[in-house]
């Protein structure tokens, strides 16, 4: 099975790191919530979304 998870450009964990989504969908949404929450800022942590595959 396939999940997706949200990583921190600069490895680092946090909140939003330690979630899981059954769809990119779900992460991309959860992305969105999160950055329309802050102001934009130079400093600001950059996240991408990376595939998750389990074993069976």
């Amino acid at each position: 099975m396939t999940h997706f998870r949200i990583v921190r450009d600069d490895s680092e964990e946090d909140t939003i790191t330690r979630l899981r989504f059954g769809s990119y969908d779900e992460a991309y949404d959860e992305l969105e919530r999160f950055y329309a929450g802050l102001c934009c800022s130079d400093d600001r942590v950059e996240y991408s979304i990376e595939e998750v595959c389990s074993l069976p």
